[in-house]
């Protein structure tokens, strides 16, 4: 009787609270760029009506992500892909991209006024941040897109984008790139020109550099949950494609940040949200192809897509939800 009664007890019981679905995060506030659908997605109830519950573990940098996820400090992570593509290049087999919230780095090529086109850039001056970096090597492909080989220019390495930024209103250098957050934080910016907006420069190089990424024994056995947090994001971005609607958020999230500022940004990422999770398989084999041609890349050996991606969580939430609109 005793143990009849123990068991009616456990039955009645209510289910023991499944742990905390955890998202490493490499940004310490909400960012004032796409990425910051995670945060507005924990914050405006997205993950709760998916029915998951989501923690964000915050971390400075990819490599501090990466490593919080391998000790088992989270169940997913937003990191950078080249990063990712040389672990599994260097042996790691157990990780997967599953969706990319914010794929493309906001980048724009700013310049003096009096250079009206790319091919006016010949035989001037360039501010990058170092020979190899990022900004270098995408410029480099999205210049050649335009007719205009980098070789030609005259690089001036300065550092940091804000440090670009000044030099280029100094007119210390004729063009150099930048983020969206950087022009529209610069003083006097009516005094330079943007030469190569955001899409243009995603559209000359379709460069993936961000993704979120699981690992395989999370896929086997959290998969549901890994699903309910991209669909939580897809849906997310899809709300904050309307300006207005990731203003009004921000404008929670980010109170320091002029409205001006916000709505300026909100416009130009209208066509950066990832509406259907942001990850294509040409998009990844021109983001493949492109890194293994830089320097970080050089000895690696070449990795297949299938060794580091999982496209099944994501096509499972658009067959659920259906295409974006437009």
């Amino acid at each position: 009787m005793k143990r009849l009664l123990v068991l009616l007890l456990l039955a009645l019981a209510p289910p023991a609270a499944a742990e905390p679905f955890r998202l490493i995060v490499s940004d310490l506030e909400t960012p004032l760029v796409p990425n910051s659908v995670m945060d507005l997605a924990l914050a405006n109830g997205y993950f709760e009506r998916a029915g998951v519950e989501v923690e964000l573990v915050r971390v400075q940098q990819t490599p501090m992500a990466m490593a919080a996820l391998q000790a088992g400090e989270g169940e997913m992570a937003n990191v950078s892909t080249d990063a990712l593509l040389q672990m599994v290049a260097r042996g790691a087999s157990d990780l997967r991209a599953v969706m990319s919230p914010n794929k493309s780095l906001p980048f724009l090529i700013a310049s003096r006024p009096e250079i009206a086109s790319p091919e006016a850039l010949q035989g001037r001056s360039f501010g990058i941040g170092r020979v190899g970096s990022l900004d270098h090597s995408l410029s480099a492909k999205v210049l050649a897109t335009k007719g205009v080989d980098i070789s030609g220019l005259n690089l001036v390495p300065l550092g940091q984008p804000a440090v670009r930024a000044q030099a280029l209103l100094a007119g210390q250098v004729d063009a150099t790139t930048m983020s969206i957050g950087t022009w529209t934080a610069m003083p006097d910016r009516d005094s330079v020109n943007i030469l190569i907006g955001m899409d243009d420069y995603f559209a000359a190089a379709p460069v993936t550099t961000k993704v979120n990424v699981v690992t395989t024994e999370t896929l086997e056995s959290r998969r549901p949950e890994v699903e309910a947090v991209i669909e939580a994001l897809v849906l997310a971005a899809r709300d904050f494609q309307n300006p207005a609607t990731w203003v009004e958020r921000m404008r929670e999230a980010r109170p320091d940040v002029p409205v001006a500022d916000l709505e300026t940004l909100a416009e130009a990422y209208l066509n950066s949200w990832s509406v259907d999770g942001g990850l294509t398989r040409e998009e990844l084999k021109v983001t493949t192809e492109w890194m293994y041609g830089t320097e970080d890349f050089q000895g690696l050996r070449p990795v297949g897509l299938e060794e580091w991606t999982d496209f099944g969580p994501l096509e499972t939430v658009l067959q659920k939800l259906g295409p974006a609109q437009g």
